[in-house]
């Protein structure tokens, strides 16, 4: 795999685990909203896909509500415990991204300067 194709599918990496960040950001800040269901993406799934298309995955995941979690009487269902774990994780999974990305454009940049 080429530096430049390594650096387009981080880029799809990192898009796919943005978008799931604004969407776990966004159900922490409807957490007292009645009626609002948790929502999240297949992240398997649009990561597959971003890695997989080759241009970086510039189309958004599809978003879908997250079943099976408890709802209270107002008919939310957002767990803030669950939220800030999949906050956390997510933050993991960027800072990975772009040390992976600082990487490869390291290697690039060598071998610029050693030509």
């Amino acid at each position: 795999m080429s530096t430049f194709s390594s650096i387009d599918s981080l880029q799809g990496f990192l898009k796919v685990v943005s978008d799931r960040e604004q969407l776990v950001t966004s159900n922490m800040a409807n957490v007292d909203t009645p009626g609002y269901q948790t929502k999240d993406i297949n992240f398997q799934s649009a990561l597959r896909n971003a890695m997989s298309d080759g241009t970086g995955a510039h189309l958004s995941p599809a978003v879908q509500e997250v079943s099976g979690l408890p709802a209270r009487p107002d008919g939310n269902n957002v767990n803030i415990d669950r939220e800030s774990m999949m906050l956390s994780q997510t933050q993991l999974q960027y800072q990975m991204g772009v040390q992976l990305v600082k990487s490869q454009l390291h290697t690039l940049y060598t071998a610029i300067k050693e030509e």
